[in-house]
């Protein structure tokens, strides 16, 4: 056996370098790179390995444990979870701060490589600093925090168990059953101990993802149970995207007369101008998709975890007359809703089931154009409506006196709706731009109103909701597609969260647009006290004598260096949009 020295570091690095995935005839490295924020526990081991030889690794400095790994995940995503970036941190607190993203990364199954320094294996310096110590057990560290949100999880406390335990990371992170975060742990004296490696452990290695076919018995079942539907709805969900099902998709609603609805995952895999496309299901639904649910008495669910928000908490449906057909490669998803299960790939098992239903027409008839043309004349209203501080609801009357209304008002200093703001920068932002969002009133109403012209261009993080993704999964975005115009669009919560790689945005000169709406405060949240009867209590931003709490995120911007614009009506909020578009 042939072997060459290394340290558990490098050779780590080394074996990064060589992981390739083969898809659909085409291959092409896995890693990317790797962000870093080096400290206590990695700067001595990935830090040199990194600085002696990264490979064709892309190293990227992040400025938040946590924002680093977000935007890692949205480049993942981005890119239909083909390539990742790795993440190193130090230990203790820098470990720590990936839990939140980690389980972002484990709701969206989106691959991630997290590296995180782990405590002395030898243990003779213990506690070190940023150690934890448990007078129960001496092996517990914060690195177990990560197990929970992991898919697949390790420590690794000597160089020989580092080989087998990036095989099984890899198969996981490739594997599009069970795609999500793979956690390996390397204890910081460990990662400088050098180990003969076996030289077999650095040549190039494929990982392939091939796709699941159906089987006879679940085509055929599935056939039949459409066969005997007679108003079905396809709902697409983000294994439809992840599995690049369009235009088939496509084929198959037309040919066949079957709308389709969108979850948020799901959305921008077949573009809104699609004739049978109703838009977005559910709580944050259209009105369209919603109706033909209702009317449904079969709904295919294509690549769904059937979320509450798209199911209304399961009360969307009418389950005395409503069957359900799951096309997932989880077995796990595709039983949900006692449905007839298709564990399979989405594109492969739309394609083989569209010519075993020949002859079938669903009972829709022209109640899809109906549909759409009731939902596009709201979403017109939408686009026209106007704060006005004279027409407040009685509910929010009910709350507060006009004299804080009038307060309110005069501190935001604008009369421009939420609603009526996307639909204008919709309609000003190139239509090959991608948008990303996660949390608030925001995924709402993008999720009804928001036009795609272009697929894959809507990125929204509603699987775990993680406020503070949208800055930092702005830059993922960026790094996935750099010709392309990346818009975060964020809340004033949810950027005070978190928009640390805000900073390495700039720091790299790679451009993102960052369209931050304020209502000073928790609004979504806040709005949800108050439909049920509770006083505004804690969601809005005010100072100990209830003033507004007025920030001006715009010179915020400028002190990081970015060019900043103030938008309070529509006319400003165009102009601004078409100045950046020119700003390179």
């Amino acid at each position: 056996m042939k072997t060459v020295r290394l340290t558990t570091a490098q050779a780590l690095i080394k074996f990064l370098n060589q992981q390739y995935v083969h898809i659909d005839g085409e291959e092409f490295p896995f890693v990317e790179g790797i962000f870093n924020i080096f400290g206590h526990g990695n700067v001595l081991g990935f830090g040199e390995a990194l600085e002696q030889d990264s490979g064709h690794l892309k190293v990227i400095q992040g400025k938040n444990e946590q924002g680093m790994a977000h935007a890692a995940i949205a480049f993942s995503k981005q890119l239909l979870r083909k390539k990742i970036y790795a993440v190193t941190t130090s230990a203790g607190p820098g470990s720590a701060n990936l839990v939140t993203a980690a389980a972002t990364a484990l709701a969206n199954n989106i691959p991630i490589l997290l590296l995180p320094a782990d405590t002395y294996a030898t243990r003779q310096p213990d506690p070190v600093l940023q150690q934890l110590e448990h007078e129960h057990s001496l092996a517990i560290t914060t690195n177990d925090a990560l197990q929970p949100v992991s898919r697949y999880w390790d420590r690794i406390t000597r160089p020989e168990q580092l080989m087998s335990s990036l095989i099984r990371a890899f198969e996981v992170m490739t594997d599009p059953a069970k795609s999500g975060p793979a956690t390996i742990c390397i204890s910081q004296d460990v990662e400088g101990e050098a180990f003969d490696y076996d030289l077999k452990s650095f040549e190039k290695r494929v990982h392939y993802v091939d796709r699941t076919p159906p089987s006879k018995r679940e085509l055929t079942g599935a056939a039949e149970i459409i066969r005997a539907s007679k108003k079905p709805v396809i709902v697409v969900g983000g294994g439809a995207k992840y599995s690049e099902a369009r235009e088939v998709l496509m084929e198959f609603s037309e040919k066949y007369n079957v709308p389709l609805v969108e979850t948020q995952a799901g959305k921008s895999t077949v573009e809104s101008s699609f004739h049978n496309n109703l838009g977005g299901l559910g709580i944050t639904g259209t009105m369209a998709a919603n109706k033909a649910a209702r009317q449904a008495d079969l709904i295919i669910g294509v690549g769904t975890r059937f979320t509450d928000f798209a199911t209304s908490s399961k009360t969307l449906f009418n389950f005395d007359t409503t069957k359900f057909l799951n096309i997932n490669v989880s077995r796990l998803q595709a039983y949900k809703l006692d449905a007839f299960p298709v564990v399979a790939d989405a594109r492969t098992t739309i394609e083989a089931l569209t010519p075993l239903l020949e002859g079938y027409e669903s009972g829709f008839g022209s109640t899809i154009t109906e549909l759409r043309d009731e939902w596009y004349a709201e979403r017109d209203r939408l686009s026209k409506v106007t704060f006005n501080r004279n027409h407040f609801t009685p509910e929010i009357k009910n709350h507060f006196s006009q004299e804080t209304l009038n307060e309110y008002a005069d501190a935001l200093n604008t009369e421009l709706a939420q609603t009526t703001a996307l639909l204008a920068i919709n309609d000003t932002i190139n239509p090959d731009s991608i948008i990303i969002c996660a949390a608030g009133s925001l995924p709402g109403d993008l999720q009804r109103l928001w036009h795609v012209e272009v697929p894959n261009t809507y990125h929204v993080e509603y699987g775990y909701s993680c406020m503070g993704y949208e800055v930092s999964g702005t830059l993922g975005l960026k790094l996935a597609d750099p010709a392309k115009e990346v818009y975060s669009i964020v809340g004033d919560g949810s950027f005070l969260m978190l928009h640390s790689e805000f900073i390495t945005s700039i720091q790299t000169n790679r451009k993102i647009n960052v369209l931050l709406f304020d209502n000073s405060g928790f609004g979504c949240i806040n709005n949800l006290q108050m439909d049920f009867g509770n006083g505004s209590y804690y969601c809005e931003f005010r100072t100990e004598d209830n003033q507004i709490l007025n920030i001006d995120y715009a010179k915020v911007a400028e002190g990081y260096g970015a060019k900043s614009y103030r938008a309070n009506t529509v006319e400003e909020l165009k102009a601004a949009l078409e100045d950046a578009q020119e700003t390179g």
